[in-house]
Order: structure tokens, then sequence, then C-alpha cells
């Protein structure tokens, strides 16, 4: 094995430089924001904020209460805080902890009144992912996942937990399918008697679920464990009495449950999905026994929903490049849009917003060219607490312009996407971006979700971050486009958005690069086996060969679905579409990236095709991260992973022409 060592090279220098600029200004605070939360009447706000104490690791969490524009910590002690939640009234908080085991996540409160620390509640057999308030304030839901549970991609992959490995290094990895630790759970705290009680039943598994009324909840649940399982899960509702019944099934996925106060009316997301918590699509509404139905939402793909009152539905999502936050009123069946941008959004993965009893939504805004803001919409605009410092200076002064572009395919179908460009006139070198799912979508964020996009932008590249056929926003048919047909018209729908940018003189056609992770890793991949224009790719945890990624991924269910095909059957898509089997038409060089903990596209797929590669004599190299899963999430990881990723890129299409 060759050990390629970059540390204390020159891009090695410029890389570690640009992050602490970015973020020595702020260590000990927080860096970036999500999760909001407030009470009924908004006289209250707080947020989980992500904290470096130093560029090491991964940040920790901590919840923080929005003080006008200053952010202060809900609470102290050690560890991280996440997910703050008021109870109806507002005098108490619930949030989650590991402060007593690092990587355990349990239910604390504060509680009006109560002097001292946070108040911890009875232990659960497992690690908390969320919580919720009963309607009358008594009681806390929690969704619990064993310390075996997969972590959805978009999590990073791997499992919930890692324990300290007490067995010696000779003693084999042990796989014997889903264990008991694999499941998730529903628990409920009562805080009168203190204790915590298991709610849901054995052989169920519980995705989400929120509380429908004081004596029941809805849920996203399963028969089975494992994240593949998620694909097919039904909406259900548990009674307290234990009593399981099924409210809606579908063909695609559901996801973001909520319900009125009293229990009458429900709501779901409806989408074609790729990832579990990646949901974007049509709004249902029901009320008593009847199925929920669709609603007309404006046009808008629906990434997050919470009941007002009775009658009233808050949702948030996307319409093209498009964020909305608009109210559903189930007695007339209007929507009645309160804010919407084109220049920015909130959220990360998708929108995510918070909403007063008086119709107010609280959203942390931000913008390819704004850093983070808290703000409350209604009426009137308040801009509160602002993530703004030096190092957010510093990056508005280095990451250049981001504008909307659009461009049509070849079959005549219309896209679009957002070009992030460097000072100066055209034509730049151009590196093509592609979001993982397929089902997502770029829209106006801070350094687009992506560290190497304004890294990139500073050394002269510009960088298109296109939403081609099967992202979201455009509604669920234009989802479906991608359904059975990755790596077919997909396809064209990067290239002719480089010719389109080439015939506008803002791509110079001999410097044009490709990047990706997941989905993006796949489509860098596939696009160098089926076009020579590409000076050079980089596949981030890819699938390169889909007939071992069906038989050693943790989501093989994910790729029958969307290839619509069969590992079994000799010339399938499984076959036909896999990079590797094509390796030898390939002529650009490839930087193949992993983690090794990736359960989600194991390291496999990308030594597949760094070997397939190498084998046709094509430039190779391939970097597996020993601490990463699906991405490269923790420093110093980052600034090797981004030294390389501009090394790469300098080498076969530099910036500057000599």
């Amino acid at each position: 094995m060759t050990h390629i060592d970059v540390r204390g090279s020159a891009t090695w220098n410029l890389v570690d430089e640009h992050f602490r600029r970015l973020h020595d200004p702020v260590l000990g605070r927080p860096h970036r924001v999500l999760e909001p939360a407030c009470s009924a009447d908004g006289s209250r706000i707080a947020v989980t904020g992500l904290v470096y104490d130093e560029l090491a690791g991964l940040p920790r969490q901590a919840c923080f209460l929005v003080d006008g524009t200053e952010l202060r910590p809900l609470t102290g002690s050690s560890g991280s805080s996440r997910q703050p939640c008021f109870s109806p009234g507002g005098a108490a908080v619930a949030f989650l902890s590991d402060r007593a085991q690092a990587g355990r996540f349990q239910l604390y409160l504060l509680r009006e009144g109560h002097l001292g620390e946070a108040e911890a509640t009875p232990a659960v057999p497992g690690t908390v992912e969320y919580c919720s308030w009963s309607p009358d304030g008594t009681r806390v839901l929690l969704g619990v996942a064993g310390l075996g549970a997969d972590l959805a991609g978009g999590q990073g992959s791997g499992t919930t937990y890692k324990p300290e490995e007490e067995l010696p290094d000779w003693h084999p990895h042990v796989e014997a399918g889903a264990t008991e630790e694999a499941w998730r759970s529903l628990w409920v705290h009562d805080l009168a008697a203190g204790a915590t009680t298991r709610l849901s039943p054995d052989g169920v598994n519980v995705w989400e679920a929120v509380w429908s009324g004081p004596d029941a909840v809805l849920a996203v649940t399963g028969t089975a464990p494992d994240e593949g399982a998620w694909y097919t899960a039904v909406l259900s509702r548990l009674g307290l009495d234990g009593t399981l019944s099924e409210r809606a099934r579908s063909g695609v996925q559901f996801g973001w449950p909520a319900a009125s106060p009293s229990g009458g009316r429900l709501a779901v997301v409806e989408a074609v999905c790729s990832d579990r918590w990646v949901v974007a699509g049509d709004l249902l509404v029901g009320s008593g026994d009847a199925a929920p139905e669709r609603v007309d939402s404006g046009g808008v793909d629906v990434t997050a929903t919470q009941w007002i009152d009775a009658d009233r539905l808050g949702f948030v999502g996307i319409r093209g490049l498009e964020t909305v936050a608009a109210v559903y009123d189930a007695v007339t069946g209007k929507t009645t849009e309160l804010w919407s941008s084109t220049d920015t959004s909130c959220g990360t993965r998708y929108p995510e917003a918070a909403w007063t009893a008086d119709g107010r939504v609280v959203i942390v805004e931000e913008g390819y060219a704004l850093p983070q803001r808290v703000v409350v919409l209604g009426e009137d605009r308040a801009e509160l607490a602002a993530i703004s410092h030096s190092g957010t200076d510093y990056q508005l002064s280095i990451a250049g312009r981001a504008e909307a572009v659009a461009w049509s395919a070849p079959d005549g179908l219309p896209l679009e996407g957002i070009l992030c460009v460097p000072d100066g006139e055209g034509p730049f070198p151009l590196v093509v971006n592609i979001h993982g799912g397929p089902v997502w979508s770029f829209r106006h964020l801070w350094s687009m979700l992506y560290a190497w996009t304004p890294l990139l932008v500073a050394q002269g590249y510009a960088v298109l971050n296109p939403n081609p056929r099967g992202s979201s926003g455009r509604g669920q048919d234009f989802a479906r486009l991608v359904f059975g047909e990755m790596g077919g018209d997909d396809t064209a729908d990067f290239t002719s958005a480089v010719d389109a940018l080439v015939e506008r003189g803002i791509a110079d056609p001999a410097r044009v690069g490709v990047i990706g992770g997941s989905y993006g890793g796949y489509m860098s991949s596939w696009l160098v086996t089926q076009d020579r224009r590409w000076a050079a790719a980089v596949p981030v945890a890819p699938v390169t060969n889909w007939y071992s990624q069906h038989f050693t991924s943790n989501i093989p269910f994910f790729d029958a679905l969307f290839l619509d095909g069969n590992p079994e059957v000799p010339g399938d898509k499984f076959h036909a579409r896999s990079p590797v089997a094509h390796a030898s038409k390939a002529r650009t060089p490839c930087l193949n990236v992993a983690g090794a903990l990736d359960r989600c596209t194991p390291p496999t797929q990308a030594r597949e095709f760094h070997q397939a590669l190498l084998e046709h004599g094509v430039e190779s190299q391939l970097a597996i991260y020993p601490g990463e899963g699906h991405g490269v999430r923790a420093f110093p990881a980052v600034i090797d992973f981004c030294t390389r990723v501009v090394d790469w890129f300098q080498k076969h299409m530099p910036a500057t022409r000599g």
C-alpha cells in the first residue's frame, strides 16, 4: 500500500489556513445552528448549535436560547446536547444529551421552579433520537434506537453507537442478521410518576413518531429494523394501550408525520425517497378514521410539518430553487404562503421550521452569501441572533457569487441549478458538483453545504451545482424520472449543462471536472466512462458495481428500486449501468474517496473502480479514511480530503494556465 502524505505541503497549508480562518474566530461558540424550536407564544426560541472547541473531530452539539441578537447556553455540563423542545405551556424544556455516556443520548428536563441543573430521567436501553411533549404536557415521547441500529446515509452511515472493544485483536467481527440492538422503539416518560416505560410492542420497528392526541401516537412503522426495510414502512396509529392499527400504506415512502393536539387530524408526507430523513413530497391530510388524502401545497415539495392548532397545519418545503413557508387550512382547504425566497433557504438536509400558536414561523435563514440568522416570520419580520463573525467575513470575501442557471437536456426537459463563480470574467475551469440522493436538491445555502465549494471558487474554479431529473422540488413526477434510469437519461443532464456553460463563455471546455458523493459519487464514476471531456474526477462514497453493492450495502432495497432491476439477471442494469463494467472506456484521472465505516456504499465500491481503472492504464488514486462513514466529516480528515481535491484538480485542470 502506498502512503501519499500531503501534510505540510503547500496545498495542505493553504487548506489548513482556510479552515482555521473560518472556524478559529468562533471556537467554543456555535459555527452553525439547526433544529429551531419555540414556545407556543413565541416568547422563547431555542436552537441546537454545532460547536468546535478545537478543530479536531466532529463538533459537539449544544442547546442555546435565542436572547435577542445573542445565543445563550440553555444548559451546562459536559457532552453534547441537542433537540430542545418546549412543553405546551412553555415552562419546561426537554432535550437530549449524552453527558452520562458519550454517544448515548438520554432525556433531560429543565422545569421552571426547579433549582439546579437539568434533571436526568430514567435511562432507556439505547440512545434517544428524538422526543416530543404530549399535548397536555404531562408526558414526553421518546424515539429510541438500539445501540446497533443503522444510521441513515445522510447521517453518515455506520451505526448509532460504537462501544469500546473488549475483544482481542484476533477476534473475528461476526454478523448474523438483525440483532435485538438493531431495533427502534418508542418509550414514554411520565413526569408525575418519574417513570419511563416502553410503548411499542416487540416486532414493530418505529422509524419516527409524534403524539396524536393524549392517548395515542402517529408513527411510521415496519416489521424489520434494517435500513432497507424503511422503504416499505407504513403509517400507523399506536394507542397507549398497545393497540396498533395501520392508517396508510404507499408504493413509495412516508415521512414527517404530524397530528393535531386532539388527534382528530393527521398529516404525513408521501414521497419518492432515496434516504431516510431525506423526505420531500406530497402533503397528505386526514381526519378521524378516514385515510389521509393528497392536498394542494401550491407546488411545494413538503419537508417539515407541524399542526398549529386543530385546523391549521404549518409546513415548509421547496419549489424549484425556492424555499416556501405556508399554512394549510383543513377547514377551507386553502394554502396561504407566508414567505418564499430563491436567494436564501433554511434547514440542512431540507427546510425545517417551528411554528407559534398565532401562526408565525421560526427558521434559521441562510444563503451562499448570507451567514445563518434566526428569523421569525409573520406580519412583521424579526431578525434575531446571527452566526456572523470575522470567519464568515473571510468566507464572503473569497467565495465569489452564486446565481441561478437554467438549461435544457437533449430530450427538451428544462433543468436548473446554482452556479458559484469567482470574481473576474470567464471562461473558468469548471467543476460539476453532483448531489447525493438522487432525490435531493441544491438550494441557496452557506457553502452550498459542501466545504469544497467555496474553497474551489477561491482557487479560481467555477462550481456548478445542478439539479438533474430525479431532484426534489419539482413534484413527484419529476422525481420519478430517475427511477430505472440512473446512468441513463440523467447522464445527459450533466453533459448538456456543461455544453450550455461553454456556449455562454462561462466554462473552458478543456478544463471540466466532476465531483460528488453517494449518487454524486456514482455519477462521477459513470460519467467518465461515457464521455471523455472530463479532465479530472473525484468520486466520493460512490457506487461503481451495482451487483456487489446490492450484496454488501445495508440498503439493498434502494438499488433494486432505483434501477428497477434484478441482480440475478445477466445483462440487467445491475451490470449494464455499473462503471466498473465500462472502465476500459475511461481516460479521466480519478481520485476515489471512501470511508472505511460506510455501510451505505461500502469502501469496496471505490476500490473496485480504482483497480479497474489501473488495469486499463488510467491514472487513479484511492483514499479510504479509517474513521469516516458516508462522506468525510471530521477534522483533520476534512483538511486532508480537501487538500487532495484541490491538488487533483490543480494537477489535471489548473485554475491558471502556465
